[in-house]
């Protein structure tokens, strides 16, 4: 029912220099028309992740890809994705795709790996490793990166790993959470 919804008729009810955003289905729009109101300049500009054959290359069409994120195909993988994500958290502190925390990936080299969410102020890289040094542990690599006002390092360290080195990181101010992962 609506297919060629917006075509000739309805694109010259528009204000001119428009912008068309059709991310719903690509016979929603008239490629004709669309093509011929873009030449005029009546329409400044189509975006849409649905482009025909007949709008690619046509200036002012910005086509970009279509996620297909409703299929059961992408569902499934969805949930694959987002189970590993979280299996890479929970086994190494890995982070991805998260809405609140910086994206953070390093592979395994030390004995143990610490996980510090902390706010993202000066000097509080310096004063984790200090503690780190101070409790007789080794950093063999660390990263570090922040997202806003949130920080998050991960060092894998070598030496006697206690609860006192978890917990002497914890009452550095503005750490918020530390993790010790075997």
């Amino acid at each position: 029912e609506t297919r060629g919804m917006i075509n000739a008729d309805t694109i010259a009810q528009m204000k001119n220099g428009v912008r068309v955003l059709n991310f719903s289905r690509g016979e929603l729009v008239d490629s004709d028309a669309i093509i011929s109101a873009l030449e005029s300049g009546k329409v400044a500009s189509y975006v849409t992740d649905f482009p025909s054959d007949a709008v690619l290359g046509v200036e002012g069409v910005i086509a970009i890809p279509h996620l297909g994120a409703s299929t059961p195909e992408s569902e499934d993988n969805c949930a694959k994705m987002a189970a590993q994500e979280l299996i890479d958290y929970i086994e190494n502190g890995n982070i991805q795709n998260s809405v609140n925390l910086p994206n953070i990936s390093m592979p395994r080299s030390g004995k143990m790996r610490i996980c510090v969410i902390h706010k993202n102020v000066p000097a509080k890289i310096s004063a984790i490793t200090t503690v780190i040094g101070n409790d007789g542990l080794n950093i063999e690599n660390m990263v570090n990166a922040t997202r806003g006002e949130i920080g998050y390092t991960v060092l894998d360290v070598t030496g006697n790993v206690a609860d006192k080195v978890a917990e002497d990181i914890a009452n550095i101010e503005d750490v918020i959470k530390v993790r010790v992962i075997k």
